[in-house]
């Protein structure tokens, strides 16, 4: 037991580094509510799982194509980006009457989440490099219905993780104003632009 929940608590540190999923579960979920920063983290959850897979089936070798790899940087780059702007774009039209419920539909907030972390190179590259070396390391150690077992409190880790920023993302907006509001969606647009143009400096570092 001891080891199922140190395999949590291993989801979790998985989940919890500040990065842009959590800028868009932040921003979402002041702009929308719980349920909007909720989907975000879903989507990136499953995206993560989709990670799990590929490494059950032995397709880590195909990250190390240098092609592959700089494809991954560059639309990350264009979908950060793309993501940093909206919010930006969105913080001028902001007001107190947003916080009544999110404008987006449930189906974007979702998608945003999936796709950031579906072509986030050091997400991909942190599965598949960490988990990899973990479901190595369990192979060794366990059966296979145990390394499932495990696997699953990795998985539960990360869906506390995604529960824990949707309360605290939702749960900010009764103290902000309309400026405040718009400050913390620069912020975020901000930040979601930085980590995009990381990306790409990354791809022209491979292309070039």
């Amino acid at each position: 037991m001891a080891v199922f929940f140190s395999y949590i608590l291993l989801g979790l540190s998985l989940a919890a580094p500040i990065g842009p999923v959590n800028a868009a579960q932040i921003d979402k979920g002041i702009k929308g509510g719980f349920f909007h920063a909720w989907l975000v983290g879903l989507g990136a959850t499953i995206a993560d799982g989709f990670f799990m897979l590929l490494v059950f089936l032995g397709l880590v070798h195909l990250i190390e194509i240098p092609f592959v790899q700089a494809f991954l940087w560059l639309f990350g780059f264009f979908v950060l980006v793309y993501t940093g702007y909206e919010s930006l774009f969105s913080a001028k039209q902001l007001s107190t009457d947003m916080m009544r419920g999110g404008q987006e539909s449930h189906l974007k907030s979702f998608l945003t989440g999936f796709i950031m972390s579906l072509f986030n190179p050091i997400t991909i590259l942190f599965w598949l490099g960490i988990f990899g070396s973990i479901l190595a390391k369990t192979i060794t150690s366990y059966d296979t219905n145990t390394l499932i077992i495990y696997c699953s409190a990795i998985f539960i880790g990360i869906c506390l993780w995604d529960v824990t920023m949707a309360v605290l993302a939702s749960g900010m907006r009764r103290f902000l104003t309309t400026k405040l509001l718009t400050t913390v969606s620069v912020i975020s647009g901000i930040s979601l632009i930085g980590f995009g143009i990381y990306f790409g400096i990354q791809a022209c570092k491979l292309l070039f």
